[in-house]
C-alpha cells in the first residue's frame, strides 16, 4: 500500500538516488570508469534493489574503511604484521603509502612492491575490496554471510575450512583482476594493453556472414598475465614453498585457483568493419570475464571443494576418502570441517543467524528451515521508501517522490 508520496531532491539525468530504508541504508554500487575500446570488465550489479528493500542483518553492509583495512592485512601479511597494524591503531585509507609506512616489516616480494611500485599496491587494495564485495554477494543467503565484523572474521582465517578456501581464492581473483583493468584503462605506467604480435588467430563465435572475414588484433586487450604475475608476488609472498606446512600448501592452491578462474576464461570479442554493414575486416581482443561470473565459477568449486591431508613428505596434499581424485588446479581445498555456523561463537567466527531474513517458502539455502537451524521464524512488518513518481526534467534532471511501502518479512528467531 502506498502512502501519501513526499518530495524529494533532484538528482542529476540518470542517477536517481535508489530506493532507501528507514531501517537501513544500501551503499550505492561503484560506478564504471571509461575505457579504452574492448577494455577490461565491468562489475554487474550486486542484487539491485532487490539488496536495498531489506533490512540489516549482521555481516550485510560493506566494511568499513578500517575493517577493510584489517581484512587487507589479515589476508596478506604475517601475523606479526597484523599486530603492529593493530598496534598502530589509526583508521586509515587504503593508501599505498600508508600501507608499505606501517608495515616495515615486510620483507621480499612485498616490500619490492611497495618501495618501487606503490601504485600497484593501491591496486592490490582495490582488488581485496573487490572480492569482500563479491564473497559477501556469493554469500547472502548462507548461514555465513562473508561478515565484515573483524572479530570474527580472523577466526574464519585461522582456520583451514571451505570459507577460508573461498575467500583467499575470490581475494587473489580481484587482486589479479583489478590489476589487469587498470593496465588496460591506461593507470598503470608499468602495463597496458595485451601483447598481441604471437597471438594465434582469434576464433570467436562466427556469425552470419563471417566466413572467410579478414582479421587483425586490435582494440585494448586485457594483459591478464601481468594481473596473474603481480597478484602470485604478493599474495603467495607470505607462504613459503617446501617448508613442510600444510596449511602454507593449501593458502597457495587456493591463491593460485582464483586466479585461474580469471586467467583461464579470457574470452574474445571482434567488431566488424566495412561499407554497408558488411565486414570485411574484424578487430578482435581479448577480455576478462565480468567479475560477477568470476564469483559464480569459484562459488561452484566451493560447493564441491575436496578436503585433503598433509602427505608423509610434508609437501603433498592427499584427498580424503576412498576413491576420489585428486583436486586440480582450479578446484578449492581444506582440512578441516566447517562449523554450523547456526549460533554466534567468536571462537569459530560464527556471528549465528538469529535476526537474519530468510524466504518462508524456499527449499534452498535462503530458505527458513536452513538458514534458521530448525528454530523457526517470525514475520514482521516492515516500512520502507522507494523512489517513486519519477519524471525526467530537461535537461538534464530526474526528479522522484519518496512513496512508503509496508513490507512482510520472515526473521530467524
Amino acid at each position: 500500500m502506498l502512502s501519501q508520496p513526499r518530495p524529494s531532491s533532484s538528482s542529476s539525468c540518470g542517477a536517481a538516488s535508489a530506493p532507501r530504508s528507514r531501517r537501513s541504508e544500501v551503499p550505492a554500487q561503484p560506478r564504471s570508469r571509461g575505457a579504452r575500446p574492448g577494455a577490461g570488465s565491468g562489475h554487474p550489479p550486486a542484487g539491485g534493489a532487490e539488496r536495498a528493500r531489506l533490512p540489516p542483518s549482521p555481516g550485510r553492509m560493506l566494511p568499513s574503511s578500517r575493517t577493510q583495512l584489517w581484512l587487507f592485512f589479515i589476508l596478506l601479511c604475517p601475523a606479526n604484521i597484523i599486530g603492529l597494524w593493530w598496534a598502530v591503531g589509526s583508521p586509515l585509507v587504503m593508501d599505498p603509502n600508508s600501507i608499505c609506512r606501517k608495515t616495515k616489516r615486510l620483507a621480499g616480494k612485498q616490500a619490492e612492491l611497495c618501495q618501487l611500485e606503490p601504485e600497484i599496491v593501491q591496486e592490490v587494495a582495490k582488488g581485496t575490496k573487490l572480492g569482500v564485495r563479491e564473497c559477501q554477494y556469493q554469500f547472502r543467503f548462507r548461514r555465513w554471510n562473508c561478515t565484515s565484523h573483524s572479530k570474527y572474521f580472523g577466526k574464519i582465517l585461522q582456520q583451514d575450512i571451505r570459507e577460508t578456501a573461498f575467500v583467499y581464492a575470490i581475494t587473489a581473483a580481484g587482486v589479479s583482476h583489478a590489476i589487469t583493468q587498470a593496465c588496460s584503462m591506461g593507470e598503470l605506467l608499468q602495463c597496458g594493453c595485451e601483447p598481441t604480435r604471437s597471438r594465434a588467430p582469434p576464433s570467436p563465435t562466427a556469425g552470419p556472414g563471417t566466413e572467410g572475414t579478414a582479421w587483425e588484433w586490435g582494440g585494448c586487450g586485457d594483459d591478464v598475465q601481468f594481473g596473474y604475475e603481480k597478484s602470485q608476488q604478493f599474495m603467495d609472498a607470505k607462504s613459503k614453498k617446501g617448508k613442510n606446512d600444510i596449511r602454507a600448501l593449501i593458502d597457495l592452491h587456493n591463491n593460485e585457483a582464483g586466479r585461474l578462474a580469471v586467467r583461464s576464461y579470457m574470452r574474445t570479442e571482434c567488431k566488424c568493419h566495412g561499407l554497408s554493414g558488411s565486414c570485411t575486416l574484424r578487430t578482435c581482443w581479448r577480455k576478462m570475464p565480468h567479475f560477477r561470473e568470476v564469483g559464480d565459477r569459484l562459488l561452484e568449486r566451493f560447493n564441491g571443494a575436496f578436503k585433503v591431508m598433509g602427505g608423509n613428505d610434508g609437501k603433498t596434499l592427499i584427498p580424503v576418502g576412498d576413491n576420489i581424485k585428486p583436486p586440480d588446479k582450479q578446484d578449492l581445498i581444506y582440512s578441516a570441517d566447517s562449523p554450523d555456523f547456526c549460533s554466534a561463537n567468536r571462537k569459530t567466527g560464527s556471528l549465528g543467524t538469529r535476526g537474519r531474513v530468510c524466504n518462508s517458502t524456499a527449499m534452498d539455502t535462503s530458505g527458513c528451515d536452513l538458514l534458521c537451524c530448525g528454530r523457526g521464524h517470525r514475520d514482521e512488518t516492515v516500512v520502507l521508501e522507494e523512489n517513486c513518481l519519477c519524471r525526467f526534467h530537461w535537461c538534464c534532471v530526474v526528479q522522484c517522490r519518496k512513496c512508503s511501502v509496508r513490507q512482510e518479512l520472515s526473521l530467524c528467531v
